[in-house]
């Protein structure tokens, strides 16, 4: 075998290892997202009386409850970043965007509230 093949089937063979490697790379990624969003809508269906109303207070301050507001590049009823919302505008996803912020920084609905009320934005 000739030293120009070698090159190649190792050029190959590191090509096809990082192909596999990426992929493995976005299942996890996939995987991962698909966790938190399940894990969102376990936290919304046993979300407490508390935490509903700390989450509506919250929407209320932050856009009346439209889901239409718009404020600079902020969007909807939570005022989310519209990036956060990855073009999907929804109520659907919204509210899914939100419980996953909210879960993800403070931990519950009541504690994004302290916090907004402590600096006037959460």
């Amino acid at each position: 075998m000739s030293k120009q093949v070698k090159s190649i089937f190792v050029k190959l063979v590191a090509a096809l290892a990082l192909a596999f490697a990426c992929v493995a790379v976005a299942q996890t990624f996939a995987n991962n997202s698909a966790s938190q969003t399940v894990q969102a809508a376990k936290k919304k269906k046993k979300m407490s009386k508390k935490e509903r109303a700390a989450k509506i207070w919250i929407a209320m301050r932050e856009s009346g409850g439209s889901y239409t507001a718009r404020n600079g590049s902020c969007y909807g009823r939570y005022q989310l970043s519209i990036g956060y919302l990855h073009g999907d505008l929804s109520p659907k996803n919204q509210e899914r965007t939100a419980d996953r912020y909210v879960y993800g920084r403070y931990g519950s609905w009541v504690n994004a509230m302290r916090f907004w009320l402590a600096h006037n934005w959460y």
